[in-house]
């Protein structure tokens, strides 16, 4: 039978809404979108890519409860607001994802709120940064 682990991270709206920021059903592991809110001062940056960073700094603080972290992701949704800073969240999101190269989807819906620039959904597996990586370019065909 699997385990699965539900992980809360204090968020006023994980209880509003009933939901957990991290969900890991053996080693796939869930990450709820996740805004640029600071969970321990409730503050949000107005700059994009101090939310975005803020996103990431939120999303390894969730993965780490369950033994993970940025190298395990897979998977990531991006969610931009404004489209013009599409650019900008990209080059951020490449330099920290740099060698962990996880697909990706890129879209500028409306947000919850107008206050939130950039947020970020990930899939992770537990230990897919320690498992050995095969590249494979099909450009060079």
């Amino acid at each position: 039978m699997s385990t699965i682990t539900r992980v809360k991270t204090g968020s006023r709206f994980e209880e509003h809404a009933s939901y957990s920021r991290v969900v890991a059903v053996d080693n796939w592991i869930l990450v709820s979108n996740t805004a640029g809110r600071n969970p321990d001062t409730g503050e949000i940056p107005e700059d994009v890519s101090e939310q975005l960073k803020q996103v990431f700094a939120n999303i390894e603080r969730g993965l780490s409860a369950v033994d993970s972290d940025l190298a395990d992701v897979v998977s990531a949704k991006i969610f931009i607001q404004n489209p013009a800073d599409t650019e900008t969240v990209m080059t951020l999101f490449g330099q920290t994802m740099r060698g962990i190269d996880p697909v990706i989807t890129v879209t500028c819906p409306p947000l919850g709120s107008e206050v939130y620039k950039v947020e970020l959904e990930v899939t992770a597996y537990r230990g897919a940064g320690r498992a050995e990586v095969h590249r494979i370019d099909t450009s060079a065909q």
